[in-house]
C-alpha cells in the first residue's frame, strides 16, 4: 500500500501511518509527504501558538519607546545624552553591537527562507494558511529589533554607519544556507537552536551596558531578549509537537541538524571588499572574549533542548531514530570537551565598522 498526499479512505491515524512507515523497510510514505502531512495536521493548532508566544502589535514595545522623541524639542539634548552615554563602551562591545544588528537587519532573508519549508503556503488562499500567518508574524515583531538596534548605532555617534549598512547590504544579497533545505522539521530545530541563541547574545549585550552605565542600551537589549525568548518557547514548542506526531522522523532531523553544526544566520557576514564569510570568525571571537556569546552556549542550549523534548523517554522509534537519540544525549559531554579545550585570539581585528580603542 502507498500513501501519497492524505487518503482519506484510511482508518489509521496519521501517526500510526508515519509509525508504520518509519517500521517498514519499504518506502510506504515518501519523507516529503510525511512532513506536508504532519505540517497539514498541526496547522489548526498555530492560532493558538500565535495567542500564546506573539504580542499584538498595539500592545507590544515600538522602537521609539527607547529613543530620543524627534517631535520635541529636547530631541537635541536627548541625542546628546545618549551620544555622552555611549562613549565608556568599548571597541568589543561596539563590534558585537553591529554585528547583532546587522543580523536583525537581514530579516528579508530568514521571511524569505521559512515562507518556502514544505507546509508553509503564503499562496493562494494564503489569508487562511495558519504557517504562513506566523511567519508574517513573527517577522513583524523581528523587524522591530533591527529597527531599533540600528538608529540607536545611527545616533550614538560610534560607529561608521556607511560602512554597517554595505556590511547589511551584503548579507541580504549573499542570503544564507543553515542545511535545512525545504524540511520543517529541520527548520524547527534551527529556529528553536538560534532564537536561545539570539536571547543569550542580546541579553549579555545589556548585561554589559548597564555595567557601564548605559540605563536606556541595557533595557532596550534586554527587552529585546525578552522577545527572542518567547520565540525561541514557541519554536521548540512545534519541534515537540511534530515529535507527538513522528518521533523518529523528527530525531533523525535533529540528529541530522546537530551532525552539520547549526551555524549562526549571519555566517555570510563581510565587509565592504571582503569575501563571503570572512569577517564571520573575527566578529565571534569579539562575542567570545566578551563572553556575549560562546561554546559553552552552545553545549547549553543542545542540553536543554535534549531535555525540554523529552529525549530519553521517547518511545516509538525506528533503528536509525534510537541511534540519532543515543547520538543527541551523548553529544553534549562531546561538545563540552571540545569547548574547555578551544582558544581565541586576545589581538582586536579591526574592523571598519568601528574605530579601534584598545578597550574591550
Amino acid at each position: 500500500m502507498k500513501w501519497v498526499g492524505i487518503d482519506k479512505t484510511c482508518n489509521f491515524t496519521l501517526k500510526e501511518r508515519v509509525l508504520l512507515t518509519n517500521f517498514e523497510k519499504k518506502d510506504t510514505m515518501p519523507i516529503k509527504n510525511i512532513r506536508l502531512e504532519v505540517m497539514q495536521a498541526l496547522e489548526p493548532k498555530v492560532e493558538g501558538f500565535m495567542d500564546s508566544f506573539l504580542i499584538k502589535p498595539e500592545d507590544i514595545w515600538q522602537p521609539t519607546d527607547f529613543l530620543p522623541n524627534s517631535e520635541k524639542d529636547t530631541f537635541l539634548q536627548e541625542v546628546k545624552e545618549l551620544r555622552e552615554e555611549s562613549k565608556d563602551l568599548g571597541y568589543d562591545f561596539w563590534v558585537t553591537m553591529v554585528a547583532d544588528t546587522i543580523t536583525e537587519e537581514a530579516l528579508p532573508t530568514y521571511e524569505s527562507w521559512l515562507m518556502d519549508v514544505v507546509g508553509i503556503d503564503q499562496h493562494g488562499d494564503y489569508k487562511t494558511n495558519g504557517w504562513a500567518k506566523w511567519v508574517r508574524a513573527w517577522t513583524a515583531e523581528e523587524n522591530r529589533h533591527g529597527d531599533v538596534l540600528n538608529k540607536y548605532l545611527y545616533l550614538s555617534g560610534r560607529v561608521n554607519m556607511r560602512e554597517v549598512e554595505l556590511t547589511t547590504q551584503h548579507l541580504i544579497s549573499d542570503g544564507f544556507d543553515i542545511g535545512t533545505d525545504r524540511d520543517p522539521y529541520k527548520n524547527f530545530v534551527y529556529t528553536s537552536f538560534q532564537e536561545l541563541a539570539t536571547n543569550i547574545s542580546h541579553k549579555r549585550v545589556g548585561q554589559l551596558a548597564k555595567k557601564k552605565g548605559n540605563a536606556l542600551l541595557g533595557k532596550m537589549c534586554t527587552i529585546i531578549a525578552g522577545d527572542e525568548m518567547r520565540h525561541h518557547l514557541a519554536y521548540r514548542e512545534f519541534v515537540k509537537t511534530i515529535f507527538g506526531e513522528d518521533p523518529s522522523g523528527m530525531m533523525i532531523a535533529f540528529a541530522d541538524m546537530m551532525k552539520k553544526k547549526i551555524v549562526m544566520p549571519a555566517h555570510f557576514l563581510r565587509e565592504s571588499g571582503g569575501t563571503i564569510g570572512s569577517a564571520f570568525e573575527n566578529f565571534s571571537n569579539c562575542a567570545q572574549r566578551l563572553g556575549v556569546y560562546t561554546a559553552q552556549d552552545y553545549v547549553d542550549i543542545l542540553a536543554k533542548l535534549n531535555a525540554f523534548w523529552e529525549l530519553e523517554s521517547m518511545r516509538s522509534l525506528n533503528e536509525e531514530a534510537e541511534k540519532a537519540r543515543d547520538y543527541l544525549l551523548k553529544l553534549p559531554a562531546r561538545l563540552e570537551r571540545i569547548a574547555e579545550r578551544m582558544k581565541f585570539p586576545e589581538d582586536q581585528y579591526h574592523f571598519k565598522w568601528v574605530e579601534a580603542n584598545g578597550a574591550l
